[in-house]
């Protein structure tokens, strides 16, 4: 059996878990009263840092999937991911509306990733 390891564990959840070379990271949000812009640059900087704690970065994603709490959003959000995803290395995606933890929450990113 192969092991299941848990970076910073909380009570509720573990930002990082992986298992069998596979990362599933918690969903990512940015500071609460900011603009999607800032928020969707927050969650993708998050993402990069813990992707790289567990050998990892943006083009070992497999999968994204992003909550916008107001897909009026959409374009604002795909300008910052189109900004920053790997060329070429672009992960299976799925974009929806959810209303999120607090209504100052604007987007939110679940990534799963294949460790190096």
């Amino acid at each position: 059996m192969s092991e299941i390891i848990r970076h910073h564990v909380g009570d509720r959840m573990s930002q990082i878990v992986t298992h069998n070379g596979t990362i599933y990271l918690a969903g990512q949000v940015g500071a609460p009263g900011t603009s999607v812009t800032e928020q969707s640059r927050a969650c993708l900087e998050q993402i990069d840092t813990l992707l790289a704690e567990v050998g990892s970065d943006k083009s070992r994603i497999l999968q994204c999937v992003i909550w916008l709490a107001d897909m009026a959003d959409f374009a604002e959000m795909n300008a910052v991911w189109d900004a920053w995803i790997a060329p070429g290395h672009t992960p299976a995606r799925a974009c929806g509306e959810a209303k999120l933890a607090t209504p100052e929450y604007l987007v939110e990113f679940i990534v799963i990733a294949a460790q190096k």
